[in-house]
């Protein structure tokens, strides 16, 4: 069973093409939510190796996601992406973002980033 990634994004498309290229790779399990909202719902209801987030979104932002997985479950890392530059850039890292990545996505460092991440906190594979 591959690890398990929450993609939490309010553009559509970005967030078939980020779940799109993860499941592609096949290494992964890959769920996703519109909005933060969803993917607190989600967060509560399962559980996830990963979480990449938008900071701006509707109804609960990135940040308040991060936030909130921080305070409830330190273990899980979370990669945040933005397309607003460094001053959300620099928020997103001081609520403890293991990563912030600017839009658009690089999706070759996008995954370098996930299995470093996912290497660092697998002592616990199936």
């Amino acid at each position: 069973m591959g690890k398990r990634i929450l993609i939490i994004e309010d553009d559509q498309e970005l967030r078939d093409v980020l779940a799109d290229y993860l499941k592609l790779k096949g290494q992964y399990e890959v769920e996703t939510a519109e909005d933060g909202l969803k993917g607190l719902k989600l967060l509560k209801s399962s559980h996830f190796d990963l979480v990449i987030t938008d900071i701006t979104m509707p109804y609960v932002s990135g940040i308040g996601i991060l936030t909130i997985i921080k305070r409830d479950h330190p273990e899980i890392p979370v990669i945040a992406i933005t397309g607003y530059g460094e001053e959300v850039k620099s928020l997103a890292q001081e609520k403890e973002a293991d990563a912030v990545l600017a839009k658009p996505i690089n999706t070759d460092e996008l995954l370098k980033l996930l299995n470093k991440m996912l290497a660092k906190g697998g002592s616990h594979a199936a």
